[in-house]
């Protein structure tokens, strides 16, 4: 009988510890990493998190939008590979920072938010929630950079991403800094390496 009592016992033990106790350990350990948006869906985050992705998603908006004025339009291959780099690398974080943004409860800023494109010259888009987003174009510039052709346009590209480029870094340090959510301090981290990157090879491009 003693046998028998101890097989049950053991069997119910079994059973608990496949459910998992209550404060999520278990179960935070058993469950399969699904991505950064998952993550920050679930994940601890503060008001600079928000700011950063709502300040983020404009300025690759932009950003996006600056390639799509060379692609297919610029005659240097370089120029040409850089653009649509840049579009395939910020084009899915539009979409992460998006969710997360969902996943929180906050605002998605709209689609012509801080796009430079505005009937007010870009202004209203230079700053967010009281902070400055950094190396936004404004309509004017953007207007500009879209009549013009060829060695000029690639000049004008260049110098405006690099200066786009320079403001995201600076957001991306600012999120560093003061961010709570894991996900969103390491697609700054990735912003930082990436886009600087890009700076380094732009400004090559710049004195050639």
């Amino acid at each position: 009988m003693k046998t028998k009592f101890a097989v049950i016992a053991a069997i119910v033990l079994i059973g608990t510890a496949a459910c998992g106790g209550d404060d999520g350990g278990a179960d935070g350990a058993a469950a399969p990493a699904s991505g950064p948006a998952t993550a920050s869906a679930t994940a601890r985050h503060n008001a600079q998190d928000v700011t950063f992705a709502q300040m983020m998603i404009p300025h690759h908006r932009q950003a996006v939008e600056m390639t799509r004025i060379v692609i297919g339009k610029t005659k240097d291959p370089q120029i040409e590979r850089l653009a649509r780099q840049i579009a395939k690398a910020q084009s899915p974080e539009i979409e992460t920072m998006t969710t997360w943004l969902r996943a929180w409860g906050a605002e998605v800023p709209a689609e012509d938010d801080a796009m430079g494109t505005s009937g007010d010259g870009g202004h209203s888009g230079h700053e967010a929630h009281g902070a400055a987003m950094h190396g936004m174009m404004t309509a004017e510039q953007m207007r500009k950079l879209s009549g013009l052709t060829g060695e000029r346009m690639d000049r004008a590209f260049l110098t405006m991403m690099i200066e786009h480029h320079e403001g995201a870094v600076a957001m991306a340090r600012q999120e560093q800094a003061k961010g709570a959510d894991p996900a969103a301090k390491n697609l700054a981290a990735s912003i930082i390496k990436t886009q600087q990157a890009e700076i380094d090879e732009m400004t090559t491009l710049l004195k050639q």
